[in-house]
C-alpha cells in the first residue's frame, strides 16, 4: 500500500480527481481507487505515466511500486526479514 498512499498524497496535493488519473492510465474509477487503496496493484506502465504526470521521479516512483510487490510476497511472516537480507545479498552478487 506504499505505491497506493503515495499517489493519493500527489493526487490530493496537486487536486487531482480519481476519475482523471483513471482515464489517463485507460482504466475505470474504481479500478484506480482499488489500486490507491491497495487492494489492486498497477502496472508498471501506469507507475511509469503516473510519475510523469504528476511530475515524480520514476526510480522513485518505480521502488515504492516493487517494494510493496515484495512486502505482498513476504507477508508478516516471521521470517520475512530474513529472507529479504537473502534476496538483497543474491541481488548484490548479480550487479
Amino acid at each position: 500500500m506504499i505505491f497506493g498512499k503515495k499517489i493519493r498524497e500527489l493526487r490530493d496535493e496537486q487536486g487531482v480527481l480519481q476519475r482523471q488519473l483513471a482515464a489517463l492510465l485507460e482504466i475505470d474509477t474504481p479500478m484506480f481507487s482499488k489500486i490507491e487503496r491497495g487492494d489492486r496493484r498497477a502496472k508498471r506502465e501506469h507507475v511509469i505515466k503516473l510519475a510523469e504526470y504528476l511530475h515524480q521521479d520514476e526510480k522513485e516512483m518505480l521502488t515504492l511500486w516493487l517494494a510493496d510487490k515484495v512486502l505482498d510476497a513476504v507477508g508478516d511472516d516471521e521470517l520475512s526479514n530474513d529472507a529479504i537480507i537473502v534476496a538483497q545479498e543474491q541481488i548484490q552478487k548479480s550487479e
